[in-house]
């Protein structure tokens, strides 16, 4: 017995499924695998607050951590111990929901104690307070952790009896083996990144490189990679040696511009210094499955191409170089050093073929195969949570890292508890006059909206003549044509959705963001809003799976029945919208008004694929005529 795919007839705290799956309470051959309903791969952040949800609940669960402790990756890396997630101990703002905007360490929980806050006054921590934080987070909340369990392979056995045709198998390192219905891998990217070319063998890997900078005095360096890892490695050393390459197939991608966390972080980038400012390091671009490192007598290292050693048979000091032929070629200095720093892929070493978390291809080798709920697409039951998951939105949003995938993890858990449970989604309900009221408290408050940002929105579903509404906070857009399915609610009379958004134009390694004119303060040019505001969607049926899968380019959402941009502001404070709300209609019954004349949210069915002007503003007149009119202005 397992799971059930339907509502059992017992209760949200399935009484009855525990009885008959408790090893305590139910016999069964000593040869069988000890049974839980849920089984977490991994002790790490992701891993713990799945277990604090499952906790809460009242779940049956088991995490196996292959260290004694959580956070095992946090004692070796980032290798120079300092994290880039920030920790903002102070807004002016006594409001707990807001203020985790700007915590990108905590996990989410009930206790205020366990707060990242209380173990780190810096503002980018120690790593080391990480593991002390989640050793804390572990022990004060009694989550059930089996540390020193090595999962060494996962895979399916078939019964129709389970829920979904299969269990999971785990077997650890002493062969004893653990059967779940439900898998949920939050085991991290582990595996580094490798490129395979000739010499490969004389690079030291950021995972074993000596961080002391004395080993590295008056050395040329030369560092593979363009990443937070790779300027690691350069900053702890760029004091000490006589110079640092940087080679890479891609130009380099500051945060800052991108609004991608993952990307180079402004504490990291002192190399940029000096190569602008002509102090001998420097930054080259190039495939490097076309180089190849040649090691001369004297232990140094010689950059070529790979087609130099294909020509023929060369003694270690003739093999021919570039600047044989290039006086000016980049690299035709010796290095000492050469450093791999190419990031890290998910190990699926452990994972039997049966549960198709690969396809093969070049994205899939670093991340596994889900869907939007974070659901594998090839074995239903297994969930991916935690940096593994950020495929989902791999350098559009902060579903990698803590202070986005604690929400995605809750999202999971919410899906699970109506799925297996009938727990419904949680909602509020509350009559029609309080609708703005209800929006705006959510887009000045909320984080998981906030750092989620086109991946998490919120869903207000309209109740039968307007006359109230349910509220369903952060979830999964792509996943909004199975609304009601994943949640257990109706979206019978129509539904908005609140989400928040950059700019079309305003993000890219190429943009300047900080050119002059660039924030909008006029509520009629909303839609042109740069940095991140809130968008809200009115549609009024629920979207089709094929209306989400073919949407328009760069949309989020399929086109809506109407749409409104609150204009951007600077302090992120947008309580000054809720008078204009109020004056355009929202509260008075907004279904009956745009059914009636397509007034006041302007009607999206004309508006470009490109996020063109017209259905991005309350403007002043109807539909149509605020689109002809910002035509010809354009």
């Amino acid at each position: 017995m397992g799971l059930s795919a339907a509502a059992p007839l017992w209760g949200p705290l399935g009484l009855l499924l525990a009885i008959a799956l408790h090893p305590a309470l139910s016999v069964s051959p000593a040869s069988e695998p000890a049974h839980r309903d849920y089984c977490v791969l991994g002790a790490g952040p992701a891993g713990l607050q799945m277990a604090y949800f499952l906790q809460r609940a009242g779940r049956d669960y088991t995490v196996f951590e292959r260290a004694a402790r959580p956070g095992s990756f946090f004692t070796r890396y980032p290798r120079h111990r300092k994290l880039i997630s920030i920790n903002k101990r102070y807004t002016g703002k006594a409001n707990a929901e807001f203020n985790l905007r700007h915590d990108w360490n905590s996990l989410l929980s009930h206790d205020p104690q366990l707060l990242f806050r209380h173990y780190s006054s810096a503002y980018f921590p120690d790593a080391s307070d990480m593991v002390r934080y989640l050793g804390d987070f572990a022990d004060r909340l009694g989550l059930r952790v089996r540390y020193n369990t090595t999962i060494a392979h996962v895979t399916l056995n078939k019964d129709g009896q389970a829920w979904n045709g299969h269990y999971f198998i785990l077997t650890d390192q002493k062969g004893q083996t653990f059967q779940c219905s439900v898998l949920l891998v939050a085991t991290g990217l582990s595996v580094p990144n490798q490129v395979d070319f000739p010499g490969a063998e004389y690079m030291d890997g950021y995972e074993s490189v000596s961080v002391d900078p004395k080993d590295f005095v008056g050395q040329n360096v030369l560092i593979l990679g363009r990443g937070n890892s790779a300027f690691e490695t350069a900053e702890n050393i760029l004091g000490v040696t006589n110079f640092i390459h940087m080679l890479s197939r891609s130009r380099v991608r500051l945060s800052w511009a991108t609004h991608y966390v993952g990307d180079l972080r402004a504490i990291n980038n002192g190399l940029l210094d000096t190569y602008q400012l002509k102090s001998l390091d420097g930054l080259l671009e190039s495939d490097l499955a076309n180089l190849a490192i040649v090691k001369d007598h004297k232990g140094k290292f010689h950059i070529t191409l790979k087609l130099y050693l294909e020509v023929g048979n060369h003694s270690a000091d003739a093999i021919p170089l570039p600047e044989d032929e290039s006086d000016n070629f980049a690299m035709r200095v010796p290095y000492d050093r050469v450093i791999r720093c190419l990031g890290w892929n998910f190990d699926f070493s452990i994972f039997s073929k049966s549960l198709r978390l690969s396809s093969g291809g070049d994205f899939s080798k670093k991340y596994p195969l889900v869907r939007a709920s974070y659901e594998s697409k090839g074995s239903r039951g297994l969930f991916i949570l935690g940096t593994a998951s950020h495929s989902v939105d791999y350098r559009k949003s902060a579903g990698g890292f803590i202070h986005g995938f604690r929400y995605t993890a809750r999202a999971v858990h919410r899906l699970l508890e109506q799925r297996h449970h009938g727990v419904a989604w949680p909602a509020t309900e509350h009559p029609v006059t309080q609708l703005a009221s209800a929006i705006i408290r959510r887009i000045n408050e909320a984080s998981g909206l906030y750092q989620m940002f086109g991946v998490l929105a919120d869903v207000v579903l309209m109740k039968e003549n307007a006359t109230a509404f349910e509220y369903l906070e952060e979830f999964p857009m792509q996943m909004l044509a199975q609304l009601e399915t994943i949640t257990g609610r109706q979206a019978r009379h129509g539904l908005f959705v609140v989400n928040m958004e950059y700019g079309k134009n305003f993000s890219g390694p190429d943009k300047d963001v900080f050119y002059y004119d660039r924030s909008v303060g006029y509520t009629e040019d909303a839609w042109l809003s740069n940095f991140l505001h809130p968008v809200i969607y009115y549609y009024r049926h629920l979207p089709t799976e094929q209306e989400v899968r073919f949407r328009p380019a760069d949309w989020p959402l399929p086109r809506p029945t109407a749409i409104h941009h609150v204009v951007e502001d600077f302090l992120t404070d947008w309580t000054a919208p809720t008078e204009s709300l109020r004056r355009h209609g929202v509260e008075s019954g907004l279904l009956q008004d745009y059914a009636a004349e397509g007034w006041p949210w302007q009607d999206s069915s004309q508006q470009p694929d490109d996020h063109g002007p017209g259905g991005y503003t309350l403007a002043p007149g109807p539909p149509v005529q605020a689109l002809d009119s910002n035509k010809e202005e354009l």
